[in-house]
C-alpha cells in the first residue's frame, strides 16, 4: 500500500548566484506545499552547495538542472549539469575558504552520490528522511504558540417543544419555514 503519493519538481537553470537564491526560495516552497516543513532548511542548504559548485566548477557553461524527487519516506534532490568532471569530497585546511560542500552535504544528509550521465556530463544527488505524520506534526508544533480560550460556560438546556397544536396549525407553520426553492423530482 502506498501511504504517499510520488511527487516530482524540476527547474532548469544557469547557476549564477542570483539564480541560486531563487533555487533556493522554489525549493523551499516546493517543501512547504508538500507539507515537508523539517525538511526545508538542511534541503535549501544542501541544495545551494550543489549550485554554488556547479557555478564554481562547471564547464563549459553553468547551465543545470534541479530535480525534487518525493517517494514514499525518501526526498531526493539532484543537480544535472555538462562538466565530466566528478566532484571529490576533500580534507579542506583550517585556512581554507572552500573545498567544505561536499563534507557539509554528508554530514547533513541521509545519504548522497555522483552519477556519470552518458551525455559526458554529470547528476550529484542527495536524499533526505521524510518524518513520519507524527515528527511533522510535532515540528510544527514546536514552532507555534497555542493559546488555549477559557472554557465556555455550559448553555442551558433546551426547551423541549410542545405538539398540542392541531395537525393542520403544524402543517401550516411548517409551510411557512420551507425554501421557496423546489426540486422537481422526476415522475
Amino acid at each position: 500500500m502506498i501511504s504517499r503519493p510520488n511527487k516530482h519538481c524540476t527547474v532548469e537553470l544557469q547557476a549564477l548566484p542570483p539564480r541560486i537564491g531563487q533555487v533556493r526560495r522554489i525549493v523551499s516552497a516546493q517543501l512547504r506545499y508538500w507539507n515537508l516543513d523539517p525538511l526545508i532548511d538542511p534541503a535549501a542548504l544542501c541544495v545551494t552547495e550543489l549550485l554554488t559548485n556547479v557555478h564554481q566548477h562547471a564547464e563549459p557553461d553553468k547551465r543545470c538542472t534541479v530535480e525534487i524527487d518525493l517517494v514514499l519516506d525518501r526526498l531526493t534532490v539532484s543537480v544535472r549539469d555538462h562538466d565530466p568532471r566528478l566532484p571529490r569530497l576533500a580534507d579542506a585546511g583550517t585556512g581554507s575558504t572552500h573545498g567544505r560542500g561536499l563534507a557539509l552535504i554528508a554530514a547533513v544528509s541521509d545519504s548522497w552520490g555522483v552519477q556519470e550521465r552518458h551525455d559526458g556530463g554529470k547528476v550529484v544527488w542527495f536524499s533526505l528522511p521524510v518524518p513520519d505524520a507524527a515528527g511533522a506534526r510535532q515540528a510544527r508544533d514546536d514552532r507555534t504558540t497555542v493559546t488555549l480560550e477559557p472554557p465556555v460556560p455550559a448553555l442551558p438546556p433546551l426547551e423541549e417543544p410542545s405538539f398540542e397544536q392541531p395537525a393542520p396549525a403544524r402543517r401550516a407553520a411548517a409551510a411557512l419555514h420551507r425554501s421557496p426553492v423546489r426540486s422537481a423530482v422526476p415522475g
